[in-house]
């Protein structure tokens, strides 16, 4: 198994997709980032890895289902924890102005004490930029705090969020597979 998934390192399709590995018996070598699932894909469907996992929370997971339907199918559904949230500040601004937030965090908490919220491309990439001092506030990992314990403080701790995570395998499974929620009502499945 070479499974593909979205960096970079440090994020949670990292650390579920190693879980995956580990609960499966294959080593972490067997992991491959990809800063965009759509070369993710690509890498499945030309043979270079043999899985893809998605968050089907992640703001592409519909583009990716369609672009890629008939050719890479889901095999493996779970729901899995991510790293524990937290909404982290600069200890040095006693009243943040602005928060940055992954799209998917934004109704995690209450952020109407805000006057702007700044959109990133990931938790990862909110994490480095209050590590950075860019952000006065974010929603984040958790242990960023420990990171800079001098320099960050734990605002309020959202623990962590339960997602769906899908496996992609470009053999779709068959009919008979106990993932299909009735069998007869996929019997269009064989011909796609």
């Amino acid at each position: 198994m070479q499974i593909a998934t979205l960096g970079p390192s440090g994020n949670n399709h990292e650390l579920i997709a190693l879980r995956y590995l580990a609960k499966h018996g294959q080593p972490a070598t067997h992991l491959h980032l990809f800063e965009q699932f759509e070369t993710a894909f690509e890498a499945l469907i030309e043979g270079r890895v043999s899985h893809v996992l998605q968050c089907t929370a992640h703001f592409s997971h519909s583009d990716c289902v369609g672009r890629y339907m008939r050719r890479a199918y889901p095999v493996d559904v779970f729901i899995a924890g991510s790293k524990p949230l937290a909404l982290v500040a600069q200890r040095s601004i006693a009243t943040p102005r602005h928060v940055a937030i992954q799209p998917a965090t934004r109704h995690y908490t209450d952020l109407s004490c805000f006057s702007d919220i700044i959109e990133a491309p990931t938790t990862v990439a909110v994490a480095e930029g209050l590590l950075a001092g860019t952000f006065e506030a974010g929603i984040c990992a958790e242990d960023v705090v420990n990171q800079a314990p001098e320099q960050l403080a734990l605002v309020q701790s959202l623990g962590p969020a339960l997602d769906t995570w899908v496996v992609y395998a470009t053999i779709p499974l068959p009919t008979t597979s106990p993932l299909f929620l009735n069998d007869k009502d996929n019997s269009n499945a064989r011909h796609h």
